[in-house]
C-alpha cells in the first residue's frame, strides 16, 4: 500500500486524496488517513505533541515520520516524543506545516512507506 497524498492544505483544512472528508488536522499512513483529535490524548500545543499521537501511525509499518507543527510552529513536539519514534525504530522529520507536507509528499511520491500527523492552524 502507498501512503495517500495530501492533496490540498489551507489553514484549518486539509484534503488527503482518496478521502471524501476533509480534516483540520490529521494522520496519514500508508493505506489511510484519519482526523487528529488531539481530545483522544489530551493534546495542547504546550507541552506538545505526545507518544500516544503517534502510536496509531506508527503501527501502520512506516520507516518515516513527518510531523507537522502548525503554520506558525505553535506546536511543540518534546524531545521524549521524537525519542520514542526513534526507538521504535522510525525515522522523523519535525517542519512547520507547509513544509512537513510537502516533503511527506514528495517521499509518499516516491513509494517511501511514510506516515504523518499534520496541524493546520496556528
Amino acid at each position: 500500500m502507498s501512503s495517500p497524498e495530501i492533496a490540498s492544505l489551507s489553514w484549518g483544512h486539509m484534503k488527503v486524496k482518496g478521502c471524501s472528508s476533509s480534516y483540520k488536522d490529521c494522520k496519514v499512513w500508508p493505506g489511510g488517513s484519519r482526523a487528529w483529535d488531539w481530545r483522544e490524548t489530551g493534546t495542547d500545543h504546550h507541552p506538545g505533541v505526545q507518544p500516544a499521537d503517534l502510536e496509531e501511525v506508527l503501527k501502520k509499518g512506516v520507516d518515516l515520520l513527518v510531523i507537522g507543527r502548525g503554520m506558525s510552529e505553535a506546536l511543540q513536539v518534546p524531545s521524549t516524543t521524537l525519542d520514542f519514534v526513534r526507538q521504535s525504530g522510525v525515522d522523523v522529520r519535525v517542519l512547520q506545516t507547509e513544509k512537513a507536507v510537502a516533503e511527506y509528499n514528495k517521499l509518499a511520491g516516491q513509494g517511501a512507506k511514510v506516515g504523518g500527523v499534520f496541524h493546520s492552524t496556528c
